[in-house]
Order: C-alpha cells, then structure tokens, then sequence
C-alpha cells in the first residue's frame, strides 16, 4: 500500500487552482470519453455512468506534464473515478464491478495514513479503546497510538476538533444501521484479488483539521466547538441524526455556518486527490487508475485533472505555515496545552461513553 510523502511543516500554503466555475459540470465534460469506453470495458458499466457515479479522464486531457518533473516521470494513460456513499450497501458492489471489469494497476482511496486503518477494521480483544469506524476514526487503531501521531502531525488543537467531529459523526450516522467505510474494505480485498497497488490518495486529516481551525475566528472557533459538545450531549434526535449523513454532507453543513472552511474541508482536498490519482509517485508510469472518492468530491475532482496545466505539487497542498517566533510559540504552547491536556481527558471520557 503506498502513502503520499511526509508533509513538510515549513512549506506555506498556496492554493494553485481556484474551485470549479458554476458552469462547470464533470458529467458533461467527461460523458463521451466515459461512455465508450465503459462500453468496450463492460457494457454493464452503463448505469453507473449515466448516473455519473463513473466517469474516465484519459490522460490527452489532462494537460502538459509540468517541466518540474522529472523525465522519467509518466502520468497514466486513464484514470477512472467511482463517485461512492460511504454508508451505502450499492457503493460496496458497485466498488467491486468497476475493479474487476477495469483491472486497474493502482486503486487511490480517500483515505490518509492516518485513517488507513478502516480498510482493515476489526474488532480488537487487546482491551484498549477504539473509536468507532467513521471518518474521523483514529486510525481504527489502538486509542493512544493514534493519538500521538495525531498530535506529532496536526498538533493538539488539531486533534481536540477531530475527536469531537469522530463523536458527532457517530452519532448522526448511526442511523444507517451499518458501519462506514464497507466500499474502502471492498476495494482493499479486490486490489489484492488483482495484484493492483492500494494507494492512499487523501490529505492527511491533521493537517485539514489544522488548516479549517486556522480559518475561523476565534468566535468561530468557539461556536463551533459548542455546537459539536451540544450535539453530542443532546438527548433529543434532530432530523439529521435520524438519517445517515455522510462525512461530504458534514462538512458542507459546516461549511454553511462557517463558510471558510468550504476551502481546507472541500476544495483544498479535490486538488490533493486529483494530484493523486495522476502525478503522485505511485502512479508513475501506470496504464490504468481508479479513484474511490465520495461522489461529492467528483466535480472538483474532475474540474483539477482537466483545469491543471502544472499547478498541482504536493509541497503546495499540504504545507503549513507559521509566523510565530520560537519564545511566543513556548510561552503560547504551554497555556494551550494545560487547556487542551484536560480537554483531550474529557473527550477521551466521552468517547469512552459513546463506545
């Protein structure tokens, strides 16, 4: 299973493609590349593609291999893109079709190192808390080895929102009846059938969850982590925590509330995809590609494959900045962490109580 590079934290971000125009429609812009093939591949492929859950981006339109990179360095001859329902039973066989009718040489997956573990989720007997698979899970891993990695990469703050989102999302999702991510597992047991590379093709969540935090005011800040601990806590259910909502669906609630976040939760995490599935190392070189990504991901997606012309490197989708000198950051580290220290231990006490 291949992961993306390891982050750097001295890299400033810089947004290199603006999010997809109004008029831009992925359907549309990808339908008849998408249609013969899928006919020649699997004419039992056709629903998906009229649907638009499927669509095929052939390398001609993807746009110049930029002059940075290396020439030995090939971008695929195809990538094909599954638009999944993290909670959908259809999402799961669909997966399956598409790999197996495809025969892919790389799956890319939106998932991150960090939540790798949800292709793999079983029940642990070690007796160490796990929190429950969604897609804010630690890793579906061991509880205190998650968190240290957690802290190491996105830092407390980063790590005291997602293990409130984890709890929340749990939450308003448990009206599916069935545990998330099935279509991420099915595309790992495939893969393997295949011999076809796992790629790991998500931001990595810390640096997201840093990235949205940055972004909001502290009022902000503040009103949102009071909304999450009063929908936790509350008794009653709200419309949205009678039916499943999907983590695309969370983040565009929030982002309606909060409209800056609509950039590091949406828009920052479609370019990082698209430089996945087509000028990540994993792919060099690789004839056929296919992303699993939730189907609200597919038009930015889409729109940063064609739209790039040599914009999307990875130092510019994931760095981080500071301005902060080294006695501040001490001084400032130290007052946040006492606070985040005893926040962390409640959350830990209420994960323990929702488990």
């Amino acid at each position: 299973m291949a992961a993306g590079p390891t982050p750097s934290t001295a890299a400033s971000f810089r947004p290199p493609l603006p999010p997809p125009p109004p008029c831009f429609d992925y359907r549309s812009a990808s339908l008849a590349d998408t249609r013969a093939s899928a006919a020649a591949v699997d004419p039992a492929l056709a629903g998906l593609v009229e649907s638009g859950a499927l669509v095929r981006v052939p390398r001609r339109r993807f746009g110049p291999v930029p002059a940075w990179r290396t020439p030995d360095f090939v971008e695929p001859e195809e990538v094909w893109i599954l638009g999944t329902s993290h909670l959908s039973v259809e999402s799961t066989d669909d997966v399956e079709r598409v790999l197996r009718a495809v025969r892919p040489d790389n799956v890319v997956v939106e998932l991150c190192r960090s939540r790798a573990g949800i292709m793999y989720a079983t029940d642990d007997a070690s007796g160490e808390p796990l929190l429950k698979s969604n897609m804010f899970s630690l890793g579906g891993a061991k509880f205190f080895g998650a968190v240290n990695r957690s802290i190491n990469l996105g830092g407390q703050s980063a790590l005291a929102l997602r293990l409130l989102l984890a709890v929340f999302s749990s939450k308003i999702s448990s009206g599916a009846n069935r545990p998330f991510g099935e279509e991420f597992r099915a595309a790992r047991r495939v893969s393997e059938d295949l011999g076809a590379q796992l790629v790991l093709g998500d931001r990595p969540i810390e640096i997201t969850l840093e990235r949205a935090l940055k972004s909001l005011s502290w009022d902000e800040k503040t009103k949102l982590v009071l909304a999450l601990f009063s929908g936790i806590t509350s008794t009653t259910d709200t419309p949205d925590e009678k039916a499943a909502v999907s983590p695309y669906e969370l983040y565009e609630k929030l982002s309606n509330s909060y409209p800056s976040l609509l950039q590091p939760l949406i828009h920052e995490r479609d370019m990082y995809l698209a430089w996945s599935l087509k000028r990540s190392k994993a792919v060099n070189k690789s004839k056929t590609v296919v992303g699993v990504i939730g189907k609200g991901h597919m038009n930015g997606v889409v729109y940063a494959l064609m739209s790039d012309q040599g914009e999307l490197r990875f130092r510019d989708l994931v760095g981080r900045e500071s301005s902060e000198t080294w006695a501040s950051s001490i001084v400032k580290g130290l007052v946040r962490d006492t606070v985040i220290g005893v926040g962390l231990w409640a959350l830990y006490e209420l994960v323990q109580a929702a488990l």
